[in-house]
């Protein structure tokens, strides 16, 4: 809002830079510009004030679809002033000039125009389409249709007045039809959470029928492990005791075969041993074939006093010399 200040008879105006002021007198334009400063007379002056900025136009109505169905259309419509001296031929912006404020309402006004605008070309789209393809694709169409209506509109073209963009917030049904329509995706959504979760319950299950058969293999392998390793373990005491009884049989196969060696060596020595004395006893018995009695006598004697004990004392009775001087007597008679 421009600000007004009084001096005197005179008047001073200070515009904004966002807004467009229009100074007529007698009905002649005097001055026209953005954020203007200047002194008039508010006798003979009328003042214009129009926003030059983007301004955003909420809307809200009611239609009917093709197949006789009620629908809610929220909207957001951006327009501008193109043209600020045409605009204000057509609509009442002119300010109080004593506060600045505006004698009338032009934005409202304005308002009810693209309201209205919008209003009929909605309803064009909505009538056309029934409510099922109007709340899939309803939106994106609905939305064409207005941005390109409004901008071609040829009202706001002679007002110089520029929509700037077309938004569509929400396009719904009755509260009752779109419960109504929203219970098939509840069902659905729920349906599908149901399925996640029997799914991972079923995932679970398999994964804790795999984890047991993977125990279960475990432990079979480990038994059919423990198994090998017992019967390994027998076949290895098996073929030790087998080594061993080997070992054994040869070593008392070798101790025979020592023993009868020396059992052999022992007899081929005692045969020989034997053989030679029995050839040295038949050499002395030959030797002692041709002696006389009585030198035999003495012979036996000796070999006798060789292998009797040690005799401390030897007693020679009569009896016992006697027979043997005769015998020595008798020998020597003949010889001489």
């Amino acid at each position: 809002m421009a600000e007004i200040s009084r001096f005197v008879f005179a008047r001073h105006l200070r515009g904004e830079s966002s807004t467009w002021i229009v100074h007529a007198r007698g009905g002649q334009v005097v001055r026209s510009g953005r954020g203007l400063s200047f002194w008039f007379l508010p006798l003979s002056a009328s003042i214009s004030e129009l926003p030059m900025d983007d301004r955003e136009l909420p809307i809200l109505f009611h239609g009917r679809s093709r197949d006789f169905q009620d629908v809610t259309v929220q909207a957001v419509v951006s327009w501008r002033v193109r043209d600020p001296e045409a605009l204000a031929q057509r609509v009442d912006f002119t300010i109080d000039l004593r506060g600045g404020a505006w004698r009338a309402k032009p934005l409202d006004k304005l308002a009810q125009l693209i309201t209205e605008l919008a209003r009929q070309l909605a309803w064009e789209v909505l009538a056309r389409a029934p409510l099922q393809d109007l709340l899939t694709d309803g939106v994106e169409t609905l939305r064409a249709r207005l941005t390109e209506g409004l901008a071609g509109d040829a009202e706001l073209e002679r007002m110089g007045v520029d929509i700037v963009a077309v938004g569509i917030s929400a396009l719904r049904p009755e509260a009752e039809l779109e419960r109504a329509l929203q219970t098939p995706a509840r069902e659905a959504v729920q349906q599908e959470a149901d399925r996640a979760t029997f799914e991972r319950r079923a995932l679970a299950v398999e994964r804790e029928r795999a984890i047991a058969e993977n125990e279960l293999n475990n432990r079979i392998a480990l038994a059919k492990r423990e198994e090998d390793l017992i019967a390994q373990k027998s076949l290895n005491k098996r073929r030790q005791a087998t080594e061993d009884a080997t070992t054994l049989r040869v070593e008392a196969e070798a101790e025979a075969q020592r023993r009868a060696l020396a059992a052999d060596a022992e007899a081929n020595e005692v045969r020989v041993v034997q053989a030679a004395r029995v050839e040295g006893e038949r050499a002395q018995v030959s030797i002692y074939e041709h002696l006389p009695p009585h030198v035999l006598l003495a012979l036996s004697a000796r070999e006798l006093a060789g292998h009797l004990p040690d005799i401390e004392h030897l007693v020679i009775t009569p009896d016992l010399l006697t027979p043997a001087l005769q015998k020595l007597s008798a020998m020597a008679l003949p010889e001489a």
